[in-house]
């Protein structure tokens, strides 16, 4: 006899699909740009997923699946396997038994701590405090536990001062410990290494509202001094004139001040301006 297979709305947690235009290449995602490379589902686990849990991250991936298969068939266009979204599991840890239950397996193509079931059922598990330690791997050691993911935090922070990443990385731990603090959701452990992020974030960001305030009153006294000479060599500056003199860079304005020593009238100033600021 047929049977109705019941079912409830379930949600995937990251359901990706890569753009055509990035602005950051994969290639400098390390293994996380790997993964993207290709539509995926992504589902994190902060504690090792019990066997229950990895059934309900397969069965929304074949209720993808099936999605993609019903609307291929209303098209009437051919899908391909490799068309079909891969399920990536991120867990801070699996153990033997866990793997062997469902028989995932290493492979040579991929680092330590990466399985796969077999290829046609699109699902792997990627326990996250085997990764090797190396850059490739740090932004899903970032999404790890206890020693994994304060190591990488500490590798963050080791970062230049100007390294995009760490200024990125940082912002996002940030965000991150703001979140779980109103949801009062965080665990002690947890809030301890975004605690030490926040910090560095912080830092960082007081840092460079310093520089700025500091670029911001140069520019400022530049401008000054400038009009000061201006007004001494050609008589009043109008309105319009200062406010183009107020819109140069730091280093026009020092260009300006070279060239204001040959000026005699106005009309050399604007000739300046028309020569030095077009398009």
């Amino acid at each position: 006899m047929s049977r109705e297979v019941p079912g409830e709305s379930q949600f995937v947690d990251v359901y990706f699909e890569p753009s055509l235009e990035c602005a950051i290449a994969p290639i400098e995602l390390g293994l996380l740009g790997r993964i993207a490379q290709a539509s995926c589902l992504l589902e994190p686990f902060r504690n090792q997923p019990t066997p229950s849990e990895v059934r309900s991250c397969l069965l929304k991936l074949y209720q993808v699946h099936g999605n993609y298969q019903r609307k291929a068939r209303r098209e009437k266009a051919a899908i391909l396997e490799n068309d079909l979204p891969h399920l990536w599991i991120l867990a801070s840890s699996a153990s033997e038994n866990l793997l062997n239950g469902f028989g995932f397996s290493a492979s040579n193509d991929w680092p330590s701590g990466v399985y796969f079931l077999h290829p046609s059922l699109r699902t792997a598990i990627i326990s996250i405090n085997q990764l090797p330690l190396n850059e490739a791997t740090l932004f899903l050691r970032l999404l790890g536990k206890g020693q994994t993911q304060k190591q990488a935090v500490n590798e963050v922070i080791e970062f230049e001062a100007g390294d995009s990443r760490r200024s990125a990385i940082l912002r996002l731990l940030a965000s991150w410990k703001i979140s779980l603090e109103i949801t009062g959701e965080a665990e002690e452990e947890l809030m301890m290494v975004l605690t030490q992020a926040y910090l560095e974030w912080e830092q960082q960001t007081e840092q460079r509202g310093r520089q700025e305030g500091e670029q911001a009153g140069a520019l400022k006294e530049a401008q000054a001094l400038i009009l000061r000479q201006l007004t001494r060599r050609i008589g009043d500056v109008s309105p319009e004139l200062r406010s183009q003199v107020q819109a140069l860079s730091l280093a026009q304005l020092e260009s300006l001040g070279e060239a204001l020593l040959d000026f005699t009238a106005p009309s050399d100033l604007e000739s300046w301006l028309t020569n030095n600021t077009a398009g």
